[in-house]
C-alpha cells in the first residue's frame, strides 16, 4: 500500500486570548494550514516540483520547515545539543528521496511537538543570542508565523500544480 499524507484537522484559535496563547494558536494554525496542502498525497506527488528552474516542491517543504523549526526553538532558543537537519544551502530542497516522504513529513510533525515542548515553561521575554543579536522567545514565534504564512503560499501553488487542489 502506498503511503499518503494523513488527514489534518486545524484548529482555531482564541481571538481573545493573552498574547502567549495567540501566538502558539496562530502558529499553530499555520502548521496545520500547511500539512492540510499535503493532505492525501504520495511521497513521488510530494517530491513533484512547481515548475523548472524551481526548486521548491512539498517533499522540499517539509524538511525545510522541520529544519526552521528545530533552529530556531531548539538550536537557538533552547540551546539544546541537537544536530541541524540539513547542512548546506538549499540541502532540504535539493536532495529528495519520495521513499522518504512519510518518514519526512512524521520528522515535522514531531519537530513541531519538540518545539513547542523545548519553549513550553518559557517566557515571551526570555532571550538568547545569535550571530552578534539578542532575540526573544517572542521574536521566534513571530517568525515563524510569517515562515510559515509565506510557505504556505508557495504550498498553494505547488499543490495546484500537482492535481488542481486550492482552497486549503
Amino acid at each position: 500500500m502506498t503511503w499518503k499524507a494523513p488527514e489534518v484537522i486545524r484548529g482555531e484559535g482564541s481571538l481573545v486570548a493573552g498574547e502567549r496563547e495567540m501566538l502558539l494558536g496562530y502558529l499553530n494554525f499555520q502548521r496545520s494550514t500547511f500539512l492540510m496542502k499535503c493532505t492525501g498525497l504520495t511521497g513521488d506527488e510530494l517530491a513533484r516540483r512547481a515548475v523548472s528552474p524551481s526548486n521548491i516542491s512539498l517533499l522540499g517543504l517539509i524538511r525545510h520547515m522541520a529544519k526552521v523549526e528545530r533552529t530556531w526553538f531548539r538550536l537557538r532558543f533552547a540551546g539544546e545539543e541537537v544536530p541541524p537537519l540539513f547542512v548546506g544551502k538549499d540541502v532540504d530542497f535539493d536532495e529528495l528521496d519520495p521513499t522518504d516522504a512519510r518518514y519526512e513529513y512524521e520528522q515535522l510533525v514531531e519537530e513541531q511537538r519538540l518545539a513547542d515542548a523545548s519553549v513550553r515553561n518559557a517566557s515571551l521575554d526570555d532571550t538568547f543570542t545569535h550571530g552578534g543579536e539578542t532575540y526573544a522567545l517572542r521574536f521566534v514565534y513571530v517568525h515563524m508565523i510569517g515562515e510559515y504564512a509565506r510557505h504556505n503560499g508557495h504550498a498553494d501553488i505547488v499543490r495546484e500544480r500537482i492535481d488542481g487542489a486550492t482552497g486549503f
